[in-house]
């Protein structure tokens, strides 16, 4: 059987850092559905002195089945384990429409890592209908807790449209700079406004439209990705958003340290389980059939079993992953929940 050793890439958080290859073993496993071969002996190894995540398949690796490992969340480099013990370079190719520094360059105080980022929006990917279109469609991704644009980002970044929902107007502001900033200094053609939302003849927030081509040639041909940005609570969508919009939504969870969420009295509420209770029956409706909602949260201030209660009586079926729960810091212990639409 084919074997080969996955060089996991650094991660600037030395904590996910420390729990990287075991949460990249559950993701491997979840890629294992697109592939065109059996993955097996998923392990984590040192090889010369650095580790690996080791794994053979049933037959080599096509190059379509490289292409979607490429994009696994922590892969900096993959190698096909000869005979003699040497380690030969296989080519990634992943889905990288723009420089990585999208992703990085903003800093910011709650920002989420990166590659934990991306490695929940893989697992809501290949938990959907669209898992055989993630290398060549344009999808949507709609992040209805958008913050900053982290994940906004990551959608980007695949070649997808992106739709971000955020409650905090100087959120919604810091962004559209930020990506406008981006755009201009990486001279890509685009468009950025922000406009007035009304709703039955009220202004009740603000919306940022983006479109931008990754090159003149797209741009001549029309092939644009779209970005959209609304100001607004969460739970409260009617009007603002179409219903079917999205093949996967994706949100981080206030963790109820330092965020919260509004609830129902207008009041602020660090438990994300109110918030939860509030926004599925909104969330699943933005959801095309087929499409997956991927959530994550800290179980130290709310239970798993009570999530997927929730996720059920919404009308989504959890879908099942390994483990994939660790630690962020001292008061944060943070899980991971998808569950799919009915198609």
């Amino acid at each position: 059987m084919p074997r080969y050793a996955l060089l996991l890439a650094p991660s600037a958080n030395r904590v996910y850092a420390d729990q990287a290859g075991r949460l990249a073993r559950a993701e491997l496993s979840a890629f294992a559905r697109v592939l065109s071969t059996d993955v097996q002996g998923i392990d984590e190894q040192t090889i010369g002195g650095v580790g690996y995540l080791a794994f053979e398949s049933g037959t080599a690796l096509t190059e379509r089945d490289v292409a979607y490992l490429s994009n696994l969340s922590a892969a900096y480099a993959l190698f096909e384990r000869v005979d003699d013990g040497l380690l030969r370079p296989v080519p990634l190719s992943p889905l990288a429409r723009y420089d990585s520094d999208l992703l990085t360059i903003a800093k910011y105080a709650g920002k989420t890592n990166e590659q934990f980022t991306r490695l929940l929006l893989n697992l809501t990917l290949l938990a959907s209908a669209s898992a055989g279109r993630m290398l060549a469609d344009r999808l949507t991704v709609c992040d209805p807790l958008c913050g900053r644009g982290t994940t906004l980002n990551q959608a980007l970044m695949y070649g997808y449209h992106a739709i971000g929902v955020e409650i905090d107007g100087k959120d919604v502001e810091a962004y559209k700079l930020f990506l406008q900033t981006y755009l201009k200094r990486k001279r890509l053609k685009h468009t950025a406004d922000l406009v007035p939302v009304r709703r039955h003849g009220r202004r009740v927030g603000r919306r940022v439209e983006v479109t931008v081509a990754a090159s003149r040639a797209d741009r001549k041909a029309g092939d644009v990705q779209r970005l959209t940005v609304v100001q607004a609570d969460t739970t409260q969508l009617d009007g603002l958003l179409r219903g079917n919009c999205a093949d996967v939504l994706v949100a981080d969870l206030p963790y109820g340290v330092a965020h919260g969420s509004h609830d129902a009295a207008g009041g602020l509420s660090r438990r994300p389980v109110e918030l939860l209770e509030r926004a599925v029956p909104v969330w699943v409706g933005l959801l095309r059939r087929g499409g997956a909602l991927g959530l994550s949260w800290n179980t130290r201030v709310a239970g798993r079993a009570r999530a997927e209660e929730i996720l059920r009586a919404g009308g989504l079926e959890p879908v099942e992953y390994h483990d994939l729960s660790h630690r962020v810091d001292q008061s944060i212990e943070r899980d991971v929940l998808v569950a799919r639409k009915p198609a």
